[in-house]
């Protein structure tokens, strides 16, 4: 049983435990690899579905809206091509049956977001997309919409991930300075804690974008191609990256300009850590300070950013789609921020190498789908 006077987010001990008992159900046994530090990967079941639109079911289920909606299915036990700018619905493996102190929360993992893959989770009588509501009993669907690359999927994948809270404790700034102030969050490229004085913390902790690189070559991001081939989930380090992407060197002139829903993947100026004890999530862009999305996917696990050699942390990698209008940005402009939250109680495994983490000790990187012959 789950101890619900201990309040924040559970942890993996507890998700383990809520799939044993049910309350995160699934036909197919759940392997161990689904199971991160401080969230749950849900799984792609065997159907989608190519649907006219979008939508919020609201009053309604959802398959009462797919009835609606529906233009044709598509088997990803056979051939699961998702063609980009299609609106698809997949019902996922797992289904919930939270008792009413849970509510949960969803992003799509870090690969799904480099590849453009806009993903959402959509409940039944669902109001908003990716939050599951207190008590929730019933099923999990995902609405998936390639933007720039046709892709192709198969059962049992995961491009989400749940997060499941007991009175979410996101962390507030008067805690999160204190809690700078013992456990450094922000390095330079020195490796040299960045001083708390210097750290910009206004409902949550921010962060800037790097335009100046590391690389030999000068790269600092990369630009999505159009009219690209497909991209196989299941190959990775199966495809030249030149094939879809195209670098983005340092500007001479010190500022980029950002053309109109083009896909971007740039770094963090920072290199940023999460305790043990803590959970990060990356907050969208505040539409006052730019018209543009900096990012697609969105938690970091506990204890991201600790453990790699003598640098400490890991940079942020952004997915960025500018919208409107150009937009200038430079080297050093804040673009994004993190909040931090508490979690219920300390997990048993962390964020890293030793769990498969993809992503542990990354610098600015595309999905691991892509091998780079850039540099």
């Amino acid at each position: 049983m789950i101890d619900f006077s201990s309040r924040g987010t559970l942890p993996v001990q507890s998700l383990r435990k809520l799939t044993a008992d049910g309350t995160i159900k699934s036909s197919v046994p759940v392997p161990d690899k689904q199971f991160q530090p401080s969230s749950i990967d849900l799984r792609l079941g065997n159907k989608a579905y190519r649907v006219r639109s979008s939508f919020l079911p609201q009053r309604k289920k959802v398959d009462e809206l797919l009835n609606e909606l529906f233009m044709y299915e598509v088997d990803l036990d056979e051939n699961g091509i998702l063609d980009k700018k299609n609106v698809y619905i997949i019902p996922l493996m797992e289904e919930l049956h939270l008792p009413h102190e849970l509510n949960g929360k969803t992003n799509p993992k870090s690969t799904t977001g480099r590849l453009d893959i806009f993903t959402r989770v959509v409940t039944d009588n669902g109001y908003r997309f990716d939050e599951v509501e207190h008590g929730y009993s019933g099923k999990l669907y995902l609405e998936v919409f390639p933007r720039s690359f046709t892709v192709k999927v198969k059962t049992g994948q995961s491009l989400n991930q749940l997060r499941l809270f007991c009175e979410r404790q996101q962390v507030e700034d008067r805690e999160l300075r204190d809690l700078y102030n013992s456990n450094v969050l922000l390095y330079g490229d020195d490796g040299v804690p960045i001083a708390p004085d210097f750290a910009i913390i206004r409902d949550g902790l921010y962060m800037r974008v790097d335009l100046k690189g590391h690389t030999s070559k000068g790269i600092i991001g990369f630009k999505a191609r159009k009219n690209s081939s497909i991209i196989d989930l299941s190959k990775v380090g199966a495809y030249p990256a030149s094939d879809y992407w195209e670098p983005v060197y340092a500007p001479k002139e010190g500022f980029y300009i950002l053309e109109p829903e083009e896909f971007y993947i740039f770094a963090s100026k920072e290199k940023v850590r999460v305790p043990v004890e803590y959970a990060a999530e990356m907050i969208e862009f505040d539409a006052g300070s730019g018209e543009l999305r900096t990012h697609y996917a969105g938690f970091f696990d506990s204890g991201f950013g600790y453990g790699y050699g003598e640098v400490k942390g890991t940079r942020s990698v952004l997915e960025v789609r500018p919208h409107d209008v150009p937009f200038r940005i430079e080297d050093g402009q804040v673009f994004f921020k993190i909040r931090y939250e508490k979690m219920s109680e300390k997990p048993h495994i962390t964020y890293g190498a030793d769990i498969g983490s993809n992503y542990h000790a990354q610098e600015l990187a595309l999905s691991k789908h892509f091998k780079n012959d850039f540099y």
